[in-house]
């Protein structure tokens, strides 16, 4: 973030450059547009030794009166200053330029090579006046290139901030499924002790997922579907046959399409563990498929009557506030739980794809 935060000072300093380059060209190109035969030095000289005094006010006003006085509120004091530096340089400068021009032309002749030197004589109180202003448009040049530089550094922060929150609640759901997969397996050891033994193989895979992948900001749709299969496989091992669990993938997908990871395992996990009944006809259903550059997840499980939807589970509250730092209101998240016999969730996200397949 720190280059970022430092374009407006290059940009800044950048332009004063152009500005002072172009000055500098001006007694050259003035020369030429006045068809000169020839570009006299003596003439360009003498507009630079006026303008010197200007570059050398600009450098004091932007490396010290500026930041010193003007940028910490001192500004009578920055007045002041500011009106007796001009008036020290400025006065002896026309003084002396005075007794030179007595001395070296007597008779009142121009001085000037053919009167075309581009920069005309000002008194002092002009120059002042002119120097003034000169600092003053500085000034507001370095309000306007700090108020950049701060919004950026601000923007930077909000980055930084969203960033954090966002991995806070992924870490959060993380240990909420492994303590619901964790569960499983005990519960499976007293019934089916091999079971389990595959249950935790299966595990072992989507812990390494877990671990390595979901580290990464975007990840692969086909991997993230292949997570949340083996995740079906394992609650169909734990579950009774009867058991209705389907879990539809409108394939091909995109090879190169990608989305956050862990987003759709909460909706999952929450049908089986509000949707299933040992006793008690059960389902869980899930489609996913892509539409118009999206990924779409329904979820739907059956309900039963004294089993309520978590919807202030610490996973799904989670995953909301994830999904508003991660797409704003460029996602849906729907729930419909008007049946009394049927719960059901509808996730839409959009998906990113890599720059190398982007023309595709």
């Amino acid at each position: 973030m720190r280059p970022q935060a430092n374009k407006p000072i290059v940009g800044e300093n950048l332009l004063y450059f152009l500005v002072w380059a172009m000055a500098l060209l001006v007694p050259i190109l003035n020369s030429k547009m006045m068809s000169e035969e020839h570009v006299y030095l003596s003439n360009i000289l003498l507009v630079w030794s006026k303008l010197l005094p200007y570059i050398i006010i600009f450098v004091i006003n932007n490396a010290l009166l500026a930041p010193k006085f003007f940028f910490q509120k001192r500004y009578l004091a920055y007045v002041a200053i500011a009106f007796v530096m001009l008036t020290a340089i400025f006065y002896p400068i026309e003084h002396y330029q005075d007794e030179l021009r007595l001395l070296e032309y007597p008779d009142g002749a121009n001085y000037f090579i053919h009167g075309r030197a581009s920069f005309t004589d000002l008194a002092w109180y002009w120059n002042v006046l002119l120097g003034l202003f000169m600092m003053a448009t500085n000034c507001s040049i370095k309000f306007i290139f700090r108020s950049m530089q701060a919004e950026q550094k601000m923007m930077a922060m909000e980055r930084h901030a969203l960033q954090a929150e966002m991995d806070y609640l992924k870490y959060q759901i993380n240990p909420h499924f492994f303590m619901n997969t964790l569960n499983n397996i005990h519960a499976m050891i007293d019934i089916d002790s091999e079971a389990a033994k595959e249950i935790v193989i299966e595990l072992s895979k989507m812990m390494r997922y877990v671990l390595y992948d979901s580290e990464k900001q975007q990840t692969n749709l086909e991997q993230e579907v292949q997570f949340t299969e083996n995740y079906v496989e394992l609650m169909r091992v734990r579950y009774p046959s009867d058991v209705d669990v389907r879990f539809d993938v409108q394939r091909p997908l995109p090879v190169d399409a990608k989305v956050p990871p862990l987003l759709p395992i909460v909706f999952v996990e929450n049908a089986f563990k509000h949707g299933v009944s040992y006793n008690r006809p059960s389902f869980v259903h899930i489609r996913l498929h892509c539409e118009d550059g999206k990924a779409v997840c329904e979820v739907r499980n059956s309900r039963h009557k004294n089993m309520q939807v978590d919807k202030g589970g610490v996973g799904l509250e989670n995953v909301r506030k994830r999904l508003d730092l991660l797409f704003g209101k460029d996602y849906e998240l729907l729930t419909d739980d008007s049946r009394e016999d049927e719960y059901s969730v509808k996730l839409t996200i959009p998906m990113t794809y890599d720059k190398v397949h982007s023309h595709r």
